[in-house]
């Protein structure tokens, strides 16, 4: 297995039509094989996931949030 198959890339994309289209820099080969999640609750997710889903709000935090939490925390300079 190459170890960019366990890494992987993530795209965000939308479903039109029952096709998922992926943004012009999703750049795949054609037969790859892709794997598509979908944020949205399902009726047979267990209850104390869908009361989860619920609660939880996108978050408009830095991309190295997790990385520098504590600089922002104490906000310290770059």
């Amino acid at each position: 297995m190459d170890s960019r198959d366990e890494i992987g890339v993530n795209y965000k994309g939308t479903v039109k039509n029952g096709v998922v289209v992926l943004p012009p820099e999703a750049k795949l080969p054609d037969g790859a094989e892709v794997e598509v999640t979908s944020p949205e609750e399902r009726a047979d997710d267990p209850p104390f996931l869908q009361a989860i889903l619920k609660l939880a709000k996108p978050r408009d935090w830095p991309e190295d949030f997790a990385l520098t939490h504590a600089r922002y925390a104490k906000a310290l300079p770059a």
